[in-house]
């Protein structure tokens, strides 16, 4: 899934996020980042992790003076894959960029979607960060210890929700947890969600035993107290959250989440500069470091051919660790 146009890509995400009508103020007219009818697709339901960072990216632009006019719109369907499919569609498009990440590699594989990643254009990898274990308010499990002894006990009585379908984030951080625990994958009662606007009030009504997603999704309601959060799955805690590790609970795993934007297939050279530039300059922003500390977001910033090998990386990662579990 080799990606080959990787700037073209970063710059039609850049495109995306500075949206339809960019028309030129501030300092996006002098560093050439403004795209006039620049639009940002995001291939989950409103309130998941690409809604919020495609939203929160194209903000960021605009409050910078980068660009002005974004359009951010929803094409939600089979884990990101019918988003994927749009994209490749739109060929030489230099104002269209897609918010995507590890749960749109993942569905590639298990929706068996005949157009992949390497049919898009790489732009840029944006922020890293760790999933979260969380239950309702009103749970009978306080900790994670006690989440981990009734889940042991009888797997297929507690469902497990998430915001990605099977082989995303949101999947394979509780298939891990639960190899970790000496349970069979295939025992889990997974129940997957598309994104994490719908899984929030499956969690909230106590339709799933608990929920795994991403830490910047549920962070209003985790300090609104109509979340309990009982773990983080990356490898030391976050700050500013009071929970323990998957390892600190005893489990031998940790995992972590990742998402980029990716650009059509077939853009000229100068499109495919002009969405890393701007991908580039958001980057660089004080607007966007200051959300992705308010967001919980590690920065991961990587772009080009690095992003291309990277996107390879993963899609073969995914394909082990599923084929590993017997998924």
């Amino acid at each position: 899934m080799r990606l080959r146009t990787p700037l073209a890509l970063f710059g039609a995400a850049l495109l995306v996020l500075v949206g339809p009508p960019l028309l030129s103020t501030g300092s996006g007219s002098d560093t050439g980042t403004q795209i006039p009818g620049l639009r940002f697709m995001v291939p989950n339901t409103p309130g998941g992790g690409y809604d919020i960072t495609a939203r929160t990216a194209a903000k960021n632009a605009e409050d910078a003076g980068l660009t002005h006019g974004i359009e951010v719109f929803n094409l939600p369907g089979a884990g990101g894959t019918v988003g994927v499919t749009r994209l490749a569609a739109e060929h030489g498009n230099g104002k269209l960029a897609m918010s995507m990440g590890l749960g749109v590699v993942g569905a590639v594989h298990t929706n068996k979607s005949p157009t992949t990643l390497g049919d898009t254009t790489p732009i840029a990898r944006l922020t890293e960060e760790q999933d979260i274990v969380v239950v309702a308010k009103d749970s009978p499990y306080r900790t994670i210890g006690q989440l981990l002894t009734a889940w042991k006990k009888d797997p297929g009585k507690i469902p497990v929700g998430g915001g990605s379908s099977p082989g995303g984030p949101d999947h394979l951080a509780p298939m891990l947890m639960a190899k970790a625990a000496g349970i069979a994958p295939r025992q889990v009662n997974y129940i997957p969600f598309d994104g994490g606007g719908e899984l929030l009030a499956s969690i909230l009504g106590n339709k799933v035993g608990f929920g795994v997603s991403g830490v910047g999704e549920y962070l209003d309601q985790i300090e609104a107290g109509e979340l309990r959060l009982l773990a983080v799955t990356g490898p030391k805690r976050v700050p500013g959250l009071d929970a323990p590790t998957l390892r600190e609970a005893g489990l031998d795993t940790d995992f972590t989440n990742w998402r980029g934007i990716v650009a059509p297939p077939g853009l000229s050279d100068a499109e495919r500069d002009k969405l890393v530039g701007l991908v580039s300059e958001l980057h660089d922003s004080k607007q966007w470091r200051d959300s992705m500390k308010k967001n919980g977001w590690d920065d991961a910033f990587l772009t080009g051919d690095d992003f291309g090998d990277f996107l390879d990386a993963q899609d073969r990662r995914v394909a082990t660790v599923l084929k590993e579990l017997g998924l």
